[in-house]
């Protein structure tokens, strides 16, 4: 899950991101990216300077350059906290994500004055009327490059008030919070296997294409393949198969070809050390072809679940449905 924190100033969004990190959380800040790019480029980090060559880099290298810059860093098992959300671009970056929601903190403009005053960090303003100036430019700016706060405060998900003690705060997040990550669906068995067949096709040695199969019984993998030359042969990539070393055309000289299919090899692969896969599932990223699909008859397989078609091989749907074998499309 990829929590987004915007607000306005003092509003909250640092005490917010501690908490975060205090369950677990991983902290980024599109604040301090910038701030690495002015360290870089030997600028002065201050608040003004913050602004205006935020507005200028966004000008130079697109709205969202910081955001690009985090959300290439993001792993999907993780769980990520995202500070100074301040343009709509940085947000719609991280909507590419659907585990993204955006939180706004908001509190009044007195108890923020009042934060302010009360931390006194170096270029905070500290006279009303300085406040509500800084805070007008940062809510709203003619320059579309500039900081847009108000913008992004009406793309939030949801609105968090922090009007009262850091306790209260904590509580409201944590329920928001818990609430969030129960509604959150875990991933189908399906799409489980698959993702693993997936991953298996990386270990793929074939130049011609990465395809891969997973055999499950009892939601337990029993056997994985993935197409290549066979056992104690030259890998394909390394000239083991000459049709594929060759890059001839797809569909053609297929007698040439040396190579193990990923469900020809999970099969094998499960018979060299003496597993049965009689009443078991195949999931496989292409749907087989006619020599794979029988040996899935002949091995007792009762499913076999795809996510490619191979484009070559329509007769073995035919074969494997009239052998009783269920079959389907992920």
């Amino acid at each position: 899950m990829i929590v987004g924190l915007t607000g306005r100033n003092a509003s909250g969004k640092g005490v917010a991101a501690a908490f975060f990190q205090s369950v677990g959380f991983i902290y980024f800040s599109l604040s301090d990216e910038l701030r690495s790019v002015l360290q870089e480029k030997n600028i002065p980090i201050t608040r003004e300077n913050l602004i205006e060559y935020g507005r200028q880099f966004r000008h130079e290298l697109g709205p969202a350059f910081l955001a690009h810059r985090i959300y290439r860093r993001l792993d999907p098992e993780k769980n990520y906290v995202i500070d100074s959300i301040r343009h709509p671009e940085e947000i719609r970056t991280f909507r590419l994500r659907n585990d993204f929601r955006l939180l706004l903190v908001k509190a009044n403009p007195k108890i923020r004055f009042e934060r302010i005053c009360a931390r006194q960090r170096e270029n905070d303003p500290l006279d009303w009327d300085t406040f509500l100036a800084v805070e007008a430019r940062e809510l709203k700016n003619d320059d579309p490059m500039g900081q847009q706060i108000e913008a992004c405060e009406t793309m939030a998900d949801v609105v968090i008030e922090n009007e009262s003690t850091i306790e209260a705060f904590h509580e409201k997040l944590r329920r928001w919070l818990r609430a969030e990550l129960e509604q959150q669906p875990r991933l189908a068995w399906d799409h489980y296997f698959m993702r693993i067949a997936k991953v298996t096709a990386l270990r793929s040695n074939c130049l011609k294409r990465k395809v891969a199969a997973v055999v499950v019984k009892d939601r337990r993998i029993i056997s994985t393949g993935y197409n290549g030359t066979p056992r104690g042969v030259k890998n394909c990539h390394e000239g083991g198969c000459p049709r594929c070393y060759a890059l001839g055309a797809s569909g053609q000289d297929l007698e040439r070809c040396y190579c193990s299919h990923a469900e020809e090899n999970a099969i094998t692969q499960a018979a060299y050390h003496g597993i049965s896969l009689h009443g078991a599932i195949l999931y496989c990223t292409l749907s087989p072809c006619i020599l794979c699909t029988k040996m899935i008859i002949n091995a007792g397989i009762r499913e076999v679940v795809y996510e490619g078609q191979y484009p070559m091989e329509d007769v073995a749907t035919q074969l494997l449905q009239e052998a009783g074998v269920l079959i389907r499309r992920l």
